[in-house]
C-alpha cells in the first residue's frame, strides 16, 4: 500500500531497500503501490472498507469542499457509548484501540485510515460525535478532550489492511489471477 520512497527520502536502491527489492525480483513478484489513491478509493479503498467492516454508512467526505478529501463521515445504525464503540473497533480490527473519551453517545464518526490524526480539525468542523484513524499524538489528546470528541487510534496497521486485501480481490476476480495477502502485522 504504501509506496516505496516517501517525502525527502533517499532515491538510492541500497541496503534494505536493495534487499527487499532484489527478493521480489528474483522470485517474479510484483510490486505495487498506491498509497492515497488507494486509501480514497470508493470501492475498494481503504476508508470504504473500513465503513463496511464497522457497519458504518457513509455520508460524505470529512472536508466536504475537497474533491480529495481522503476521509469521511458517516453514521451507526444504533447510536453506542465511546465504551461499546471502543469494543467494536477491537473486535472487528482485533486491535485495542487507544481512546480518548469524549463523552455522550457516538452516532456520527470521522474516520481517515493510517497516520491521519491530523484531521482532528476537520472531524470537529464536521461536528462528529467520534474520529477514527491509525495514530495519534500529543496534541491530538488536546483537541478530543477540549472539543468534546471521542477519538480512537486503532493501529496505523490495523486500519488499513482492507483496502489491499479488497484490490487483490477484485484484481484476482477480473483477471483471474491469485493473490496472496501476507499480513505481516505492526503494533504500531
Amino acid at each position: 500500500h504504501h509506496g516505496y520512497f516517501w517525502k525527502n527520502e533517499d532515491p538510492r536502491i541500497v541496503g534494505m531497500k536493495q534487499r527487499r527489492l532484489k527478493t521480489l525480483l528474483n522470485h517474479d513478484i510484483s510490486l505495487l503501490a498506491y498509497h492515497l489513491p488507494l486509501d480514497l478509493h470508493e470501492e475498494v479503498g481503504n476508508n470504504v472498507q473500513l465503513a463496511r467492516l464497522l457497519g458504518l454508512t457513509i455520508e460524505g467526505a470529512l472536508e466536504p469542499d475537497n474533491p480529495r478529501s481522503v476521509g469521511l463521515v458517516g453514521s451507526l445504525a444504533t447510536p453506542l457509548t465511546p465504551a461499546e464503540f471502543g469494543r467494536l473497533v477491537h473486535e472487528k480490527l482485533e486491535r485495542e484501540p487507544l481512546m480518548i473519551e469524549g463523552g455522550g453517545l457516538i452516532r456520527r464518526v470521522g474516520w481517515c485510515t493510517g497516520g491521519a490524526q491530523g484531521y482532528i480539525d476537520q472531524a470537529i468542523a464536521a461536528g462528529v460525535d467520534a474520529y477514527l484513524t491509525g495514530e495519534i499524538s500529543e496534541p491530538t489528546v488536546h483537541s478530543a478532550r477540549e472539543n468534546g470528541l471521542s477519538f480512537f487510534a486503532a493501529g496505523h496497521h490495523a486500519t488499513e489492511r482492507y483496502g489491499v486485501q479488497a484490490l487483490g480481490d477484485y484484481l484476482a476476480r477480473r483477471f483471474a489471477i491469485e493473490h496472496i495477502f501476507i499480513d505481516c502485522p505492526n503494533p504500531a
